[in-house]
């Protein structure tokens, strides 16, 4: 019997979960259910909480699983990020590996509640996506590692998760809401590229091919500026719906110091700060613009 003793805390446990890359399950809930308000004041509290959950699940779940998966491939024995679990000899692989599922399972759950509730047919969305989230970094061919990681971001974060919450809640999908989707995908990719830039030396020298790694560092850089300024794009457009949903536009500040970060060249650890800022400004503008949404629907 292994004698061997896992020194996790219940705050590393906590920041495994990684609680700064949260937002990107928070935001497409909260502007999917503005864009079903709007929709005809069609939102629908119950469903848009079972939404939520779905989502809070799977990032939970996905980030144990790739803790799991990078720490016993061994590409993150020279992380310059946050500890791992798994690489950091925290938590015994086999518990990590089991809170993933513990998390999968809880979206598995409220998913097929959401699906019953509104669409059976969201089930079979719903078990993509969870094999999405295990196999992006998880089995023997991980698209994690082909450089598919932000496109898989961009759409079930961004495309599935936005527009399923507005169909679950209105039973359409509008334009307002697949520009929105696109917004949040496209923001919650750069936040997954700002923390592939920051472990683009670690990745290439483990063998991890992340998009960052394929496209170096300043394609990467100038790749996260186009990605992060969409929301800003989709809130100027939007003059063409109803002015008042160009309002998310005053959240564009909080992308700035991230822009300039990667202008400047920052990297290692000093992107870290990155990270955290574009997702409060991807939070932000999705509670701007569903706001906005919410009035657009009782008073146009």
């Amino acid at each position: 019997m292994s004698t061997t003793r896992y020194p996790a805390t219940r705050r590393d446990w906590f920041q495994a979960a990684r609680p700064h890359t949260w937002a990107n399950a928070w935001a497409p809930v909260i502007v999917g259910t503005g864009a079903a308000a709007y929709d005809g004041a069609s939102h629908h509290w119950g469903r848009a909480l079972l939404a939520l959950i779905v989502a809070w699940a799977l990032i939970i779940g996905v980030n144990y699983a790739n803790d799991y998966s990078d720490g016993i491939r061994g590409t993150d024995e020279d992380r310059t990020g946050p500890a791992r679990l798994t690489g950091g000899g925290l938590a015994k692989p086999a518990h990590v590996k089991r809170a993933a599922f513990i998390a999968f399972g809880v979206a598995a759950v409220a998913g097929v509640a959401l699906s019953l509730w509104s669409a059976w047919w969201f089930i079979l969305v719903g078990a993509v996506a969870i094999l999405g989230a295990w196999f992006y970094t998880g089995g023997k061919n991980p698209y994690g590692y082909r450089g598919l990681g932000e496109v898989a971001v961009f759409v079930f974060f961004g495309l599935v998760a936005v527009l399923g919450t507005q169909y679950t809640q209105s039973g359409s999908i509008t334009w307002v809401g697949a520009l929105a989707a696109v917004a949040i995908g496209s923001i919650s990719a750069s936040v997954n590229l700002a923390n592939n830039i920051r472990d683009i030396p670690s990745d290439r020298d483990t063998g991890k091919i992340t998009l960052a790694v394929r496209l170096g560092d300043t394609g990467s850089r100038r790749l996260f500026t186009m990605l992060s300024s969409v929301p800003f794009i989709v809130s100027l457009i939007y003059f063409f719906a109803w002015w008042p949903l160009m309002l998310g536009v005053v959240a564009s500040p909080l992308v700035a110091p991230g822009n300039l970060a990667m202008r400047r060249g920052v990297a290692g650890r000093d992107l870290i700060p990155v990270i955290g800022s574009t997702g409060k400004a991807m939070l932000a503008w999705a509670v701007i613009t569903a706001i906005a949404m919410f009035v657009g629907g009782y008073v146009r």
